[in-house]
């Protein structure tokens, strides 16, 4: 086990001494427990909507903590609700499933977990995308905000939520409940690890910061036959390559210059041997937008090229491609400004300024946006970036010595006291200055 004396002087690289306060001194003492809870979840992940044992031993620590706990929600998930006299509930959320993806990390703790998801194929599993030091962190905010409450007021709501990965499991604590069955918040708050920032720095994007995420199926059409007699038939490959290159201009001539767009096609299957052509051709799509009427633009798009290259191929009316979106998808994430610029302008003080940077939003997902767009009259929300790429990585990828993994990469190892620290920090500070005490 690290010693707190080695762990403090990790991660608190960024701070200096007049930075430091109680608040921190006693999450230093916290942090081998917190290491130790890190290390167990990062070799033992579960699945989405798997996550039976994270949340059964995270939910007995938070009973342990004086909440009042409630197990199974949205399937797997956990809330906490700890009430402290009148005042804002404040909601603070950490994901809780793991990836199918085989560790290579190499690190002691490494997981050797197998399952078997929706695909059928049994893989090794890990937490390649950080929600090990999620939790770890919501933890140790947990502990931070329940020894301090004299210091605030007001309901504190904290969530464990299933199935990030898969974009479902906020809504499905959603639909279970969790604004009626729980008090619903006026603040929603999260913090992720990130791969392209040094360790402890926070990183934040005001107003979307992350996309809406939607996949799309195009099966296309066709005429099969002999590939020495082409004329007797109707190519779907042909067509299905003219679809392909026809949805690049949605982005380049249909969609603005200063309005971020991603349609990408991941996949392209057709046929089985060399001379047979195919009957069918099915595309995979993978369409990321910010708001709402940029999403549909692309979506409207994307159904009717795929119809105009039919019909411009000759097709007949019941041979047109079937376009088919994914529902529910998962929604675009948006940090209200001014809530935003409130929590950043404390973090500012009290991390320093040169340790919290505006960042560009990314087009990557997160399901963390459902939450505010659940009740947007209601909910202000921020989730923020952690970095959690050590020093001497960036400085070798820096000397072209090596690459940096990113999320979801199997080498993917965050130097998880910083990232772990930063966030518990970040998230019970946040708390503390929402819900100041009667006169505070």
């Amino acid at each position: 086990m690290t010693s707190a004396a080695a762990i403090s002087a990790s991660a608190l690289a960024f701070a200096t001494p007049a930075q430091a306060d109680e608040l921190r001194d006693d999450l230093m003492a916290d942090m081998p427990e917190l290491m130790e809870l890190y290390r167990d979840l990062h070799a033992n992940p579960e699945l989405s909507f798997e996550e039976h044992e994270t949340a059964a031993k995270l939910a007995a620590r938070m009973r342990d903590l004086g909440f009042e706990v409630t197990e199974g929600v949205g399937q797997t998930g956990v809330v906490s609700v700890m009430r402290n006299g009148e005042g804002p509930v404040v909601m603070l959320r950490a994901d809780m499933d793991g990836l199918p993806v085989v560790e290579q990390t190499g690190l002691p703790y490494a997981s050797t977990q197998t399952a078997t998801p929706a695909s059928g194929v049994t893989t090794g599993v890990m937490h390649a995308c950080g929600h090990d030091t999620h939790m770890a962190g919501f933890i140790g905010a947990a502990q931070l905000l329940t020894e301090r409450k004299d210091e605030w007021q007001g309901t504190l709501v904290m969530i464990l939520q299933p199935a990030e990965e898969l974009g479902l499991g906020a809504l499905a604590m959603l639909e279970d409940g969790l604004y009626t069955r729980f008090p619903k918040p006026d603040y929603a708050i999260a913090f992720h690890d990130a791969a392209q920032f040094p360790a402890g720095m926070i990183g934040y994007s005001p107003g979307f910061a992350l996309a809406n995420v939607d996949s799309v199926d195009i099966t296309v059409p066709g005429v099969g036959g002999h590939g020495a007699y082409p004329h007797t038939t109707r190519d779907p490959v042909v067509l299905a390559s003219a679809i392909v290159m026809k949805l690049q201009t949605l982005v380049s001539r249909e969609s603005s210059p200063l309005d971020p767009a991603v349609v990408t096609v991941g996949s392209f299957h057709a046929g089985a041997k060399h001379n047979i052509i195919s009957d069918e051709a099915k595309l995979q799509l993978t369409v990321r937008s910010y708001s709402d009427a940029s999403r549909k633009l692309l979506l409207d798009g994307i159904a009717r090229i795929a119809r105009g290259e039919a019909m411009a191929a000759g097709m007949p009316e019941n041979k047109m491609p079937v376009v088919t979106v994914e529902d529910p998808y998962t929604p675009a994430t948006y940090n209200d400004p001014d809530f935003t610029e409130t929590v950043m302008a404390h973090f500012r003080t009290r991390f320093g300024e040169q340790r919290v940077m505006q960042v560009p939003s990314v087009m990557g997902g997160e399901d963390f946006g459902q939450f505010r767009r659940a009740a947007p009259d209601d909910v202000e929300s921020l989730i923020f970036w952690v970095g959690g790429v050590p020093q001497e990585q960036i400085d070798k990828a820096a000397a072209g010595e090596t690459t940096l993994p990113s999320l979801h990469s199997p080498y993917w190892a965050p130097d998880a006291e910083k990232v772990i620290a930063a966030g518990a920090e970040g998230l019970a500070s946040a708390a503390l200055t929402l819900m100041p005490a009667q006169g505070g």
